[in-house]
């Protein structure tokens, strides 16, 4: 089948190279030459495990090919996704400037039927407008289809998700218009949902609030949790093992970032205002995520005292382990509240510090290991739970720093462990570990 991608990012990417690994003809498109040139050449824009060789492989077999050239893309293709960016407004409205432009450049080229699928994560409503943008930009009356098949791919294992997912919703006008969705994504063999465009629409903007809540209802828990002397991993294992709950993203830290929730929950709680609905809850779940980064510099200030002869060693800068994305990372907020309070900041992250430095203040010093980020700090602050940290030599860690003290934003390690190897401590929802 011959399908055209619009857009190279994360979703664009990764669906364009597994669509064309299924054996599909595959043209990916986007408006940055540069970007074109990259993936021409093989260099990826994003760092995610696997991509590099699909994309490799597939190119090789010539399945696979990168253009600027949406009018020749969109006439040789059935299929065109939609997978630009949606970034939120200032009042957190989706904006949909992307999104209209390649559906004004589809109407523009169109030849023959072809099927529009939106794959970027939009406001419900999108497909009306999407349908409404190409009818009004037709040269001539071409007919058209509008499909919404949201993505539920996460960053760092975004290749799995894609091959095999949870389940494939395809939100479609007509029953005969789904088939040709089903006929792609039948060799993955997942369950397989059909409905109509707006409800399509809204189960991805439902499915990434109601986890956002858990995250933010756990941390919430874990607020308490410090306050009683309770250790809240107690608490999750004992409410995940929950049938009708669940132990999937109950876990207790630093709060969401990245890409998808923070924007899809602001935009959630957009959508329902303009339809007349005040969603309080979600808006709740909100202000508690903002809170984490600066419960957790608190934490770090009320122990150390006056931060400004600090040195902090800052370990993950990425939003998450498994990729260089620094979109809404709670690093940003972490080492900026730090830099204010007047600390020294020296960080480490395995692969993201090459996108921090483009973010990050100047002032920010970069280590080539943890242990050297960690050289005569007052303490480690650890903010993404890379794999790389979980096995660190601790009794090396202890011995390059001024005074052994660790804040642990995402609870990966045992506390009586830490007390018994020498440091102090501090965790998310658990009571501070103390060498004897």
């Amino acid at each position: 089948m011959n399908i055209c991608v619009v857009g190279t990012g994360y979703v664009g990417l990764v669906t364009g190279a597994v669509f064309a690994d299924l054996g599909n003809d595959v043209v990916c498109v986007d408006n940055l030459p540069d970007k074109i040139a990259a993936l021409e050449a093989g260099r990826m824009p994003i760092y995610e495990p696997g991509l590099e060789e699909m994309v490799a492989r597939n190119v090789a077999d010539r399945r696979l090919s990168f253009t600027t050239d949406l009018p020749a893309a969109v006439r040789r293709s059935v299929i065109v996704f939609i997978t630009v960016g949606t970034p939120p407004g200032a009042d957190g409205q989706t904006d949909l400037t992307a999104v209209e432009t390649v559906a004004r450049g589809i109407a523009e080229a169109m030849e023959s039927y072809t099927v529009i699928v939106t794959k970027s994560t939009v406001p419900v409503g999108t497909g009306e407008f999407v349908r409404e943008v190409i009818e009004r930009h037709q040269p001539r009356p071409v007919r058209f289809d509008v499909v919404s098949n949201p993505e539920f791919l996460r960053e760092g294992s975004a290749i799995e998700d894609t091959l095999r997912p949870d389940r494939i919703v395809i939100g479609a006008p007509t029953q005969q218009v789904a088939m040709s969705l089903l006929e792609l994504y039948a060799p993955l063999e997942r369950p397989m949902i059909i409905t109509d465009v707006p409800s399509a629409e809204m189960i991805k903007y439902a499915s990434n609030a109601l986890l956002a809540t858990k995250i933010s209802f756990m941390n919430a828990v874990a607020n308490i949790c410090e306050l009683a002397g309770a250790d809240v991993t107690q608490v999750m294992k004992g409410v995940g093992l929950d049938s009708r709950i669940g132990a999937a993203f109950l876990q207790a830290g630093l709060g969401y970032g990245g890409s998808c929730f923070p924007k899809d929950t602001e935009s959630l709680v957009h959508t329902a205002g303009a339809l007349g609905y005040d969603f309080a809850l979600l808006r709740a779940v909100i202000d508690i995520n903002r809170d984490r980064a600066r419960h957790f510099v608190r934490m770090i200030a009320d122990t150390l005292g006056a931060m400004h002869t600090r040195t902090i060693a800052v370990l993950g800068l990425a939003f998450k382990p498994n990729t260089d994305d620094m979109r809404e990372a709670k690093s940003l907020e972490i080492v900026t509240q730090l830099l204010e309070a007047g600390a020294t900041v020296r960080a480490y992250d395995p692969v993201a510090m090459d996108n921090a430095r483009k973010i990050l203040p100047a002032v920010v010093e970069y280590a080539e290991s943890p242990y050297a980020a960690a050289e005569d700090a007052d303490a480690v602050a650890l903010v993404t739970e890379w794999n790389e940290f979980k096995f660190l030599n601790l009794e090396r860690l202890r011995s390059v720093m001024r005074q052994p003290v660790v804040f642990d934003g995402r609870n990966i390690w045992e506390p009586e462990r830490m007390r018994r190897l020498g440091f102090a401590y501090h965790s998310i929802g658990r009571r501070p570990a103390h060498p004897a």
